[in-house]
């Protein structure tokens, strides 16, 4: 018995060790800043969201996101996701599958790749999320479709509708009606208020540029 806490103790303390090394080489954002990294892929994520939504594309909004998923870091891995734009291994795969021409093959730890699938998706799911009553309910599902999946977003639409809401408005309607469990639909209704309200304009006022997306919620 000795033993065995002895063993857990050493584990203990070498998994306290990574972490400390990881906090070195990885140290979280200030609150309330832009990571110093973010700027060397500022450029690259331009061009990725004006090739995929022109010149009025919400940048900051992006920014946000890229904020959200990884706080900028290349190499963040979770046990379900990867790269700086924190894709899962199959939807990588597949949307390198769908958009070969624009993409090439799945390379979610290159930054590049990473961006430019980040904005491909973004587009696909934007043009997907129909009859939305306002600009910013639809990019609020488009944010929670990117964090959880289309497939969640049109049941949550459909509960939101039997229940009296409207399917069309997110804020106030379907934000609050899911089937899902308490802990995933937690993460999932924060994913696009931390996105919207709290990242945002953080980048706005960095000069990062692109209109402003729903700061006001409704």
């Amino acid at each position: 018995m000795t033993r065995e806490i002895s063993r857990t103790l050493r584990l203990l303390a070498a998994a306290a060790v990574a972490l400390w090394l990881l906090a070195l080489l990885f140290p979280p954002p200030a609150q309330g800043a832009v990571p110093e990294r973010a700027n060397q892929y500022r450029r690259l994520l331009i061009q990725a969201a004006h090739l995929q939504f022109g010149l009025d594309a919400p940048i900051s909004l992006f920014a946000a996101q890229v904020h959200q998923e990884s706080a900028w870091r290349p190499a963040a891995r979770s046990p379900f996701a990867e790269g700086l734009t924190q894709f899962t291994p199959d939807t990588s795969k597949w949307i390198a599958s769908v958009y070969p021409q624009s993409l090439g093959p799945a390379q979610p730890y290159s930054p590049k790749w990473a961006l430019n699938a980040m904005a491909r998706y973004n587009r696909h799911l934007y043009d997907r999320i129909l009859r939305a009553a306002a600009d910013c309910d639809r990019w609020a599902m488009t944010l929670a479709a990117y964090n959880g999946g289309p497939g969640w977003i049109t049941r949550d639409r459909r509960l939101a509708a039997q229940r009296g809401a409207d399917p069309n408005r997110w804020w106030g309607h379907v934000e609050h009606h899911s089937p899902r469990a308490r802990w995933a639909f937690k993460e999932n209704r924060d994913y696009p208020q931390r996105i919207i309200h709290r990242h945002q304009p953080l980048y706005l006022r960095a000069g990062w540029g692109g209109p402003a997306v729903c700061l006001e919620r409704p």
